[in-house]
């Protein structure tokens, strides 16, 4: 079934890529790998644009495991591990939670009335690339500054049974500042 639906996730993409061209300001996030140790090698890019139909945001990733990740904004513009409420190390921890300014509490993709910061997943390759651009259609550049991107293991339900969508641990995260 997943390679039924790559075609016509890749033709989607190339049709924003085509409605982000007229973008005026675009932003690149270094993302890297993240551990309970803290901030590890760089893995590439996600370019940021203002498109017609919300923000665009474009990857140039490697490295990944492929698959489908769960892909969010989340609230603090950092990458460094913290210790979490039972005394154990998360990594990225010090971004705090999914990107939710209205306090919905509530994980429902980014088509739905929850968290802000839910992106579409990202998809990645078998030569673990992520190239496939995503659109997020409630968010544009200005609630970006001073968050994070975060690609989390596993994929995404885009609700809250499994918790969160059932996206796993935190793998890459990447800073945004404008």
């Amino acid at each position: 079934m997943r390679n039924a639906i790559l075609p016509g996730v890749a033709a989607a993409s190339l049709l924003l890529a085509a409605s982000a061209s007229h973008a005026d300001d675009r932003h690149d996030v270094e993302m890297h790998l993240v551990s309970t140790d803290g901030i590890e090698e760089a893995i590439g890019t996600i370019t940021l644009e203002e498109s017609h139909d919300g923000l665009l945001l474009t990857p140039d990733l490697r490295g990944l495991p492929p698959g489908v990740l769960g892909f969010h904004v989340h609230e603090h513009a950092s990458c460094e591990p913290s210790e979490n409420d039972d005394g154990e190390m998360t990594a990225a921890g010090e971004a705090g939670g999914h990107y939710d300014p209205d306090d919905t509490d509530t994980h429902q993709g980014p088509y739905g009335d929850g968290h802000l910061g839910d992106l579409p997943v990202l998809v990645v390759n078998e030569e673990g690339e992520a190239t496939l651009p995503v659109l997020a259609p409630r968010l544009s550049l200005d609630h970006m500054d001073g968050r994070s991107l975060m690609i989390h293991v596993g994929g995404d339900t885009y609700s809250d049974e499994p918790h969160l969508g059932g996206g796993g641990d935190r793998m890459a995260c990447g800073t945004v500042e404008f």
